[in-house]
């Protein structure tokens, strides 16, 4: 369990689990929280329970099917029912906000009175359409951000239609990409991304965990890295 290095409120919890312990087998060994990858929903559904008793979360976590969209839901109480989106933000006490991902940017946040918080599933397709803009305004008064787990700079190839899609929507973006020998081909920094988009917005306060999915094998499962595999999830509620 991963808990963001941020200065939040008191009320404000939050943490990003990790593939270690659980239940599953195989290539989704360890605590695969997703449904969708293939693996046994028994043994999911025992990952998703034990999670919940362990780390004391209020409620269960409410859980998303994540489309790269920039769908953001306002939501005011827990749901078993699995919400169309990649966002979620609530200002009510032990509702649990969640984003899965073996990646893709999990982006928490809340404003600086701890009456709001927010959970973003940032893959570079709904990154590039402004969904982290998109929640980041939807939030009152300042706002602090915690980026989690992710596919670090130095393993995130992409292609001359992923950096031209960020170049053209916002030219700093330049920034966030290194280029490869490979003609064509570029690294992608995807919290720097990140940031500097917050910086658009005045967010200043962005606090990085620094941890990449992709080299850390024995933490994290990676889609990149290892193709079928399981999903961990950063999750962030109100304490009543």
């Amino acid at each position: 369990m991963i808990i963001p290095n941020w200065n939040a409120p008191k009320q404000v919890k939050a943490f990003s689990s990790t593939r270690q312990g659980g239940f599953s087998q195989g290539v989704y060994q360890g605590l695969n929280l997703g449904m969708h990858v293939g693996d046994d929903p028994a043994l999911v559904l025992r990952n998703r329970q034990s999670l919940v008793e362990k780390s004391a979360m209020p409620s269960s976590p409410i859980w998303l099917n994540q489309t790269h969209s920039t769908v953001v839901l306002d939501v005011d109480a827990p749901t078993e029912q699995v919400l169309d989106a990649d966002g979620l933000i609530t200002s009510t006490p032990n509702v649990v906000c969640s984003a899965m991902t073996a990646d893709c940017l999990p982006v928490l946040m809340t404003n600086h009175t701890g009456t709001q918080v927010a959970a973003v599933h940032a893959g570079w397709r709904g990154l590039v359409n402004g969904i982290v803009e998109q929640t980041a305004t939807r939030m009152s008064g300042d706002v602090m951000v915690w980026l989690g787990p992710a596919i670090g700079a130095q393993a995130f190839e992409v292609g001359e239609d992923v950096f031209a899609a960020f170049v053209s929507h916002h030219p700093q973006a330049e920034l966030a990409f290194t280029p490869r020998v490979q003609q064509g081909k570029w690294l992608a920094d995807m919290s720097q991304l990140v940031k500097l988009r917050l910086h658009q917005l005045g967010i200043e306060q962005v606090f990085d965990s620094g941890l990449c999915t992709y080299q850390d094998t024995e933490r994290f499962y990676s889609y990149r890295r290892d193709g079928v595999t399981g999903r961990q999830a950063a999750f962030i509620w109100l304490e009543e």
